[in-house]
C-alpha cells in the first residue's frame, strides 16, 4: 500500500484555494433582465436585473448566487465575458428604465469579482456608450473590447485591479453597425461581426491599439455573434439574414421569414462555408475541446402566433467542427427566444437561456444526442439574456 502524506496548509490558503480557482470554466455567469415585459404582462412584475452565477462542477448544475446588476436581454447573448483565469466577468447594459417606467438606451459596464462564486460581487462600475454590445477580454486578462453598433466603433478598456479604464477606440465605417468582438487565442487580432455591412472584420491588436488587418469577408446577411476555433484559424459566425443572395436573385418579399445561416471561415483563405440552421441564428458556442459548436436558434418562438414563421419551440442544434466543415449531429426542441448557450469542461452538458419561460434548460450531448433534463431547469424572476464562462471564447 502506498502511504501518502498530509501536507498541513494555513487557514487562509486553505481559504483561497477552495474560491479564488474555482474550475474557472465550470462557473457559469448568466445576466438576467428584469424590465421586459411580453404583451400582457403588467410592469408591476418588472424586478431588478440581475447576475446569476451556476456552479457546473457537478451534475445537475446549481444557482450559486445572485445579485442586482444592471442587464438586457437586447444584443447578443455575448453581453457577459468572464475572463480565462475565473476571477471577474464584465457584464454590460444596453437599456434602463427611466422615471417614467419606460425603458430607454443605456450604457453601463460592471466589473463582478468571481473569486467566490457563491457570493459574487461588483467591484466597478463605468459609463459606457448607449447600446453597447458583445464584449471580449484577452487571455492575459488585461484588455476588454466592447462593440458599439450605435456609433459603429470599438471601444478599447484596460484591466487593472479589478477595474476598467478607457483605453482607446477604433472608429469603423458608417453603417458597419458591429454587434459583437471577440479576440483571438493569442490576443494579437480579433473579430468583428459588422451587421450593417454583412462582414467579418479582422483586426490587429498591438498593446491597447486596434486597427483594420482585413474587411473582405463575407459570410452572409446581418452576421451577429462570432467565435474564433481554439488555435484561432477558423471563425464561425451566425448570420441572422442567411446566405447573402446570388447574382440575379431578386430580393425576398417583406415579411418572408428568411432562414438564418452558420458560417465557418478560413482566415488563412478567407473561404467561408454556410449551412442553414432556421430563424434567428442568437449564439453560436463552441465547446472547450473545439469539437462541438452549439447553435441557438430563436425558430420564430419569439413573434406573435399568427406571423409568419412562428413556432411555439426553438431549437438547439450541436455541429461537429472539423475547420471548415460543419456537420449536425443533434438537434432537441427547447424553450421560446432562447439567447446563450455553453458548455461544461467535458462537453457533456449545456445550458441553454431560454427568455420566454424565464429559465435556463439542461441538456445532456453524448456525441451523438440531445436530452433536456427537465427536472434540472433552473428558473429566474427575470430574462436570462447572456451568459459566458471562461471557455466560452
Amino acid at each position: 500500500m502506498t502511504a501518502f502524506r498530509r501536507l498541513a496548509l494555513p487557514a487562509g490558503l486553505i481559504m483561497w484555494s477552495m474560491f479564488a480557482i474555482p474550475a474557472p470554466a465550470q462557473i457559469a455567469v448568466s445576466a438576467n433582465d428584469g424590465k421586459q415585459l411580453r404583451p400582457g404582462e403588467a410592469p408591476s412584475t418588472r424586478v431588478p436585473d440581475m447576475i446569476a452565477t451556476i456552479d457546473m462542477r457537478r451534475y445537475p448544475p446549481k444557482t450559486l448566487a445572485t445579485i442586482e446588476v444592471p442587464a438586457s436581454l437586447v444584443g447578443p447573448p455575448t453581453t457577459v465575458a468572464v475572463a480565462h483565469d475565473g476571477r471577474l466577468a464584465l457584464v454590460s447594459a444596453a437599456q434602463r428604465l427611466n422615471a417614467a417606467g419606460e425603458i430607454e438606451p443605456n450604457g453601463v459596464l460592471s466589473v463582478i469579482d468571481l473569486r467566490d462564486p457563491a457570493a459574487p460581487r461588483i467591484v466597478h462600475t463605468l459609463e459606457t456608450v448607449p447600446g453597447p454590445g458583445g464584449i471580449a477580454i484577452n487571455r492575459a486578462g488585461t484588455l476588454a473590447l466592447v462593440a458599439s453598433p450605435g456609433d459603429h466603433s470599438i471601444l478599447v478598456y484596460a484591466i487593472a485591479a479589478g477595474r476598467l479604464a478607457p483605453a482607446g477606440r477604433l472608429q469603423l465605417p458608417d453603417r458597419t453597425r458591429p454587434t459583437d468582438v471577440t479576440f483571438a487565442p493569442d490576443g494579437r487580432s480579433a473579430l468583428v461581426t459588422g451587421q450593417g455591412s454583412n462582414r467579418l472584420i479582422r483586426l490587429t491588436v498591438a498593446g491597447s491599439a486596434l486597427t483594420v488587418a482585413d474587411a473582405r469577408i463575407m459570410p452572409g446577411r446581418q452576421p451577429w455573434g462570432v467565435t474564433f476555433s481554439r488555435d484561432g484559424r477558423y471563425a464561425y459566425n451566425s448570420n441572422l439574414g442567411g446566405n447573402l443572395p446570388a447574382a440575379g436573385e431578386p430580393a425576398p418579399a417583406p415579411g418572408t421569414p428568411r432562414p438564418g445561416t452558420v458560417s465557418a471561415t478560413d482566415l488563412a483563405t478567407g473561404a467561408v462555408t454556410s449551412v442553414e440552421v432556421g430563424l434567428t441564428p442568437e449564439h453560436v458556442a463552441l465547446s472547450p475541446d473545439g469539437r462541438w459548436l452549439a447553435v441557438v436558434v430563436a425558430n420564430g418562438s419569439a413573434l406573435a402566433e399568427t406571423a409568419p414563421g412562428y413556432h411555439p419551440y426553438g431549437l438547439l442544434q450541436v455541429y461537429r467542427v472539423d475547420g471548415v466543415s460543419l456537420t449536425r449531429v443533434a438537434e432537441a426542441h427547447s424553450g421560446g427566444w432562447c439567447q446563450g448557450a455553453v458548455f461544461s469542461d467535458d462537453g457533456r452538458t449545456l445550458l441553454l437561456q431560454c427568455s420566454l419561460d424565464k429559465a435556463i434548460e439542461v441538456f445532456r450531448f453524448d456525441g451523438k444526442t440531445l436530452a433536456q433534463d427537465m427536472a434540472a431547469t433552473l428558473r429566474f424572476p427575470g430574462r436570462p439574456g447572456a451568459m459566458a464562462t471562461a471557455s466560452s471564447r
